[in-house]
């Protein structure tokens, strides 16, 4: 099958990504309702204390439930400088920081309204820094089920009991920067392993996809 449907995704993770190289054809849900405690506004990366995870906040709707292209980020509070704050502590002495790290700075420090169109910016922008073409399609309507797709809207999630196996997807270790103090940290951010592993980056997505 050359199709897939994911979740949008800031800074999405290992095994998001490998779906990108995997498949020729991309889609990106955008009719489905925002999902609270998931990838859409959150991405994990391996600090000096351990795994972080940093999310964006949104902004409070009076409807139940909003679909996921009218969300709106709030900057209320300056989590932009967190974020990024954060993202160099983590990673300013890892062998490609100062190498990448321009290329998503603009994503942490100006501001951009809507939450899909946001993370669809990032993930373009971080197929460009690994060094392959993408090509982002939109869903055209909500659907449950889709023979026509393999499924990954809510199989790649933060929490276990939301995850699924996915047979296409296989752990691969590389060199992480805090690797003395702790052990090795699964399927993070693809930030993490860019500013780990800079030009290996597409070797391992495609040494990390189980055929």
């Amino acid at each position: 099958m050359q199709n897939c449907i994911l979740s949008t995704a800031y800074f999405g993770n290992i095994q998001y990504f490998t779906k990108l190289i995997l498949y020729k054809n991309i889609f990106i849900e955008k009719y489905e309702n925002y999902s609270k405690q998931s990838y859409r506004n959150r991405f994990e990366i391996l600090s000096a204390n351990g795994i972080l995870s940093l999310s964006i906040p949104i902004k409070k709707t009076n409807e139940l439930k909003t679909p996921i292209s009218q969300i709106q980020i709030d900057y209320t509070e300056n989590w932009q400088k967190n974020h990024l704050k954060s993202v160099e502590s983590a990673y300013k002495s890892s062998p490609f920081y100062e190498y990448y790290i321009d290329d998503f700075i603009n994503f942490l420090t100006k501001k951009h309204d809507n939450l899909l169109e946001f993370n669809t910016q990032i993930t373009k922008e971080i197929a460009k820094s690994i060094g392959f073409n993408l090509e982002i399609k939109f869903s055209n309507e909500f659907e449950i089920q889709n023979e026509n797709f393999r499924d990954f809207r809510n199989s790649i999630h933060p929490k276990q009991k939301m995850q699924s196996v996915d047979n296409e997807f296989k752990i691969v270790k590389y060199y992480q920067v805090f690797e003395n103090k702790h052990p090795f940290a699964q399927n993070l951010s693809i930030l993490d392993l860019l500013f780990n592993e800079g030009p290996k980056t597409k070797e391992i997505l495609k040494k990390s996809i189980e055929i």
